[in-house]
């Protein structure tokens, strides 16, 4: 695969790299302050955050995160030690375990998505995709 990328575009692809990872640290130093971890927030997010419903399985939690079933076991389990999340028998699949928020958890998800929001708004107009005024152009 031939690359016709000019300076530009490789200064585009740095600077997109350099704000994802300013929003990133934001998350993080955010989720720290509230004394989650950022991959807690993630979990609390995907659950109240899945499509059509209040509640996710572990293994569509596990697609969310892009993370191994067993690895996503254990974080709910230690959401589940600080009172983030509950779980409980699958309504139409009893071999299903579906994962909730508690009050506590709804409540930190509240603060920090607010917070997240806040700051991908001030970010706004940041990330440029390198090529994408040339693909534009071909439509």
């Amino acid at each position: 695969m031939s690359s016709h990328l000019s300076k530009k575009d490789f200064e585009a692809l740095s600077h997109f790299r350099y704000q994802l990872r300013r929003f990133l640290r934001f998350s993080e130093e955010a989720t720290h302050e509230c004394g989650i971890t950022h991959l807690q927030y993630q979990l609390l997010l995907h659950i109240r955050g899945f499509p059509g419903r209040e509640w996710a399985t572990v293994s569509e939690l596990a697609e969310r995160l892009q993370a191994h079933h067993h690895g996503v076991v254990s974080l709910i389990s230690r959401c589940e030690k600080l009172n983030l999340v509950k779980r409980q028998t699958g309504r139409s699949d009893r071999r299903a375990v579906e994962v909730n928020l508690t009050d506590k958890g709804n409540k930190i998800l509240n603060d920090l998505v607010t917070q997240h929001r806040n700051e991908l708004l001030r970010m706004q107009g940041v990330f440029n995709v390198p090529g994408a005024d040339e693909l534009d152009a071909d439509r």
